[in-house]
């Protein structure tokens, strides 16, 4: 499952992989994360008609456990197979900021080097190899790891600091 957004965005948000509710609706951040997602752009005021949104990888990989569908986190075999599709949408898009949501989208983009819980928030240069003009990009939690952590304090926490790095992004972006 590819992106979607404006061909034009000024941001692009990167993800992981499509969840069991992306992967059923064909659409990427549509379930209990992209929920919270859309609450954290509100609260950035972005709108998220505003921005184009993708994971790395672009099938939803898993675990079935009875009926469920449980996210199993992508190999790297996954990543680098995908990894021509993410770089084509960001050629294509050409955004002036690129907010890595979780670990995975920030080692895919950043580098293998890359430490969320370091260096989360921080704005760094270039993304992906092959980029050719300036774009700037953060890495910040993705939301299924907030909905994930173990306390009420934690995901308010997590999620302030979500919004905080939407807004930095919105701003470094010069948004419209």
């Amino acid at each position: 499952m590819f992106g979607e957004g404006p061909p034009d965005a000024r941001i692009v948000l990167v993800g992981e992989t499509p969840g069991d509710e992306e992967d059923r609706q064909g659409r990427p951040f549509v379930g209990r994360a992209g929920k919270l997602l859309d609450r954290a752009l509100n609260e950035a005021n972005v709108d998220r008609e505003e921005v184009y949104v993708t994971n790395v990888v672009k099938h939803f990989s898993f675990d079935e456990r009875g009926k469920r569908r449980l996210h199993k986190k992508p190999r790297q075999v996954e990543i680098v197979a995908c990894r021509a599709w993410i770089d084509a949408e960001l050629l294509a898009i050409r955004p002036q900021f690129v907010v890595c949501l979780g670990a995975t989208a920030a080692q895919t983009l950043l580098g293998k080097q890359f430490r969320l819980t370091r260096q989360r928030g921080e704005v760094v240069g270039n993304v992906a190899a092959g980029v050719d003009w300036p774009v700037a990009a953060l890495a910040s939690w993705h939301p299924a790891a907030i909905l994930r952590a173990p306390t009420s304090a934690a995901r308010a926490e997590m999620l302030d600091e979500l919004v905080a790095d939407l807004t930095t992004a919105s701003k470094a972006a010069g948004r419209r």
